[in-house]
């Protein structure tokens, strides 16, 4: 008798320093193409890769709960955030892999992540414990795929193309400039209320 299949958990990391619209929909992609039993989305704690400071945890876990909150199946995890020393990916792939022996987890990121990848902490066990799923435009899969190493399993999801960054949105609010086409109407008014971005 054969077992059952495995969950499929979707996992999606990032500094969320703001999430933007772009974030949002590749959450939702992911879900929707990857047909995830849950996408577990995790705002990153002390980024080893990351020159700029991140904004404090506490805002950044917030406007997370807020640009996610429609996505189906997701779910905020806030282990990265409470880990003492820098995040690697790698740690939080082998937890979720030891809590859920048998889930298959697909890591879900952007096609610059897919081309740093070869420089991440531990790389080639991230490409054992996980599908690489990279978002890309139709006309570009091929290249997503290209750019990665050639033992990934990798999977495209397919997006229009969002040129949307968390840094043109802490620009234009430092500036007093509107961002209502960047980031969702709650996450706007987060930014708003608590003077995020401002200059010191």
């Amino acid at each position: 008798m054969s077992r059952p299949a495995g969950r499929r958990i979707g996992v999606f990391g990032g500094a969320f320093d703001p999430p933007h619209t772009a974030h949002a929909a590749l959450a939702h992609a992911a879900v929707d193409q990857l047909a995830l039993d849950e996408l577990r989305i995790f705002p990153t704690g002390d980024a080893w890769h990351k020159a700029q400071r991140l904004g404090p945890a506490e805002h950044r876990l917030a406007m997370t709960r807020i640009a996610f909150a429609d996505v189906p199946r997701a779910v905020i995890d806030e282990r990265e955030l409470h880990r003492a020393g820098p995040t690697y990916t790698v740690d939080t792939l082998r937890e979720l892999k030891a809590e859920q022996p048998d889930a298959e987890l697909f890591l879900v990121m952007g096609e610059d992540q897919a081309g740093a990848l070869t420089r991440w902490h531990d790389w080639e066990s991230v490409l054992s414990l996980a599908v690489i799923c990279v978002a890309a435009r139709a006309a570009t899969a091929g290249e997503a795929r290209a750019a990665l190493p050639a033992q990934a399993r990798a999977r495209p999801l397919l997006l229009p193309s969002m040129p949307e960054s968390a840094t043109e949105v802490r620009t234009l609010a430092a500036a007093g400039a509107g961002i209502a086409h960047l980031v969702s109407p709650g996450v706007a008014r987060y930014i708003d209320r608590h003077h995020l971005y401002q200059p010191t």
